[in-house]
Order: C-alpha cells, then structure tokens, then sequence
C-alpha cells in the first residue's frame, strides 16, 4: 500500500490537459490534469466523474444547460454525452473513470494521449 500526497502529485507535472494515473480501483483510474483553456469537445462511451480540486472548469454541452464546477465539486458525465471542458484559468481536476480512457474520447486530434502513470 503506498499513499499519495494531491499536492505533491500536482507539482510533480506541468502539462495541462494530459491526465496522470494516480491510483485505480479494479479498472478504474483516478487521474490528476492540469486544465486551461478550451478543450476539444468530445464524448466517450462510459461514465466519466470530474472534481475539481481549485479553479473552475465549466463544462459545456451539446443538449443541457453549462455545468460550472468549483473547488470541491463533482459531476458525472453520463456515456455518449457530447461535452467540452473550459478553464478561463488554470484549474486541477480528478477523473475517476476506466484506466485505459483516452483523453479525447470518441475523436482523435492532436491532443489526444494515452494516460501517463504519475512519477
């Protein structure tokens, strides 16, 4: 068992919108991003949980009113739901869905990564 610190996780990366694995549970991740800006709009085929640990992130979608989420809030992204996360300034968000979920979902694009393990 080894137990992880969210701020040193956190200062351990700069990227933004590039996950890091930092635990999982049967085959689900918990990963850390750094977020700013707009991201490519996307959706995926599971269930998808976003927290977010300081700033704000409001997640646009295609049929429902804004989601704004603060520091200590959570949604869940229901599967096939089209959705698009914008910071206006950088915010810390967890994500707790299947470990091998890719970052853009069902599309392909220039930011599209495969989930790094955080060192």
């Amino acid at each position: 068992m080894e137990k992880t610190n969210l701020d040193e996780a956190f200062d351990s990366f700069d990227e933004q919108w590039s996950p890091r694995l930092a635990g999982a549970v049967n085959d689900h991740g918990l990963k850390l991003a750094k977020v700013e800006g707009e991201f490519d709009r996307h959706h995926h085929s599971v269930d998808e949980l976003f927290m977010v640990r300081s700033g704000e992130v409001r997640f646009e979608l295609d049929d429902e009113e804004d989601v704004v989420l603060g520091a200590g809030e959570f949604v869940t992204i229901p599967a096939g739901v089209e959705h698009r996360p914008v910071a206006a300034d950088e915010a810390e968000i967890l994500l707790f869905e299947p470990t091998e979920t890719r970052n853009t979902g069902n599309r392909e694009t220039e930011r599209t990564t495969e989930v790094e393990d955080l060192d």
